[in-house]
């Protein structure tokens, strides 16, 4: 299946967020990267790959992770070729069109969520769908980011997680965060977290 005809889409700029530490994990990112292009999103860049320190759950293998920017799907056409729906209406239901397809990937790929924070064979996580800002509240309400299938862009932990952000600077370090209104650069200056993340293998080298 196909997020869209990419002849009638307009394109904007997915950043997605990939993990793994179960079994060979360089071969599951790459496994993964196949299959989101085969949903017809087109990867533009990718980050060097990280090894990184597990979050949340220590006693567990340490992950490699990656970033890549897509050119995904922003719209939904008529039979006609006519955009349907105001522009925020089509780019939550193409948002959540696209997670629904990264959450099938996962599950192919063999994930099980049996463990907050645990290891797993993929993880993907949609970081930033353009500059769309979906699911977030407003500032006097409260909120809890819970069901993996909800839709939530910019990706709620993004900006506190150095395993997103030292890849994420990598390829686009001036890149805005829409709701926080700080460049990766920013947000990775001042992050508090001391985990530990290395370059694994950097673009263009040999898996």
């Amino acid at each position: 299946m196909t997020i869209g005809d990419r002849s009638n889409e307009s394109e904007i700029a997915v950043y997605l967020g990939l993990g793994s530490n179960i079994g060979d994990r360089e071969v599951n990112l790459r496994e993964a990267i196949t299959r989101i292009e085969k949903l017809g999103l087109a990867v533009v860049r990718e980050s060097s790959i990280y090894e990184t320190e597990p979050v949340g759950l220590a006693d567990q293998p340490w992950f490699l992770n990656q970033v890549i920017e897509t050119k995904g799907f922003a719209g939904l056409t008529s039979e006609h070729g006519q955009i349907l729906g105001d522009p925020e209406a089509i780019a939550t239901v193409g948002a959540g069109a696209l997670l629904s397809e990264l959450l099938n990937i996962e599950h192919e790929m063999g994930r099980a969520r049996t463990i907050a924070n645990g290891p797993r064979v993929i993880d993907i996580d949609l970081l930033l769908f353009g500059d769309k800002i979906i699911g977030h509240p407003n500032e006097d309400e409260e909120w809890s980011f819970v069901d993996p299938t909800d839709v939530f862009v910019p990706h709620p932990r993004m900006h506190l997680r150095r395993f997103v952000l030292e890849p994420l600077c990598e390829i686009a370090p001036e890149l805005m965060h829409p709701v926080l209104k700080k460049t990766c650069r920013e947000m990775l200056a001042s992050l508090d977290d001391d985990s530990g993340v290395r370059i694994y293998r950097q673009p263009g080298l040999s898996r």
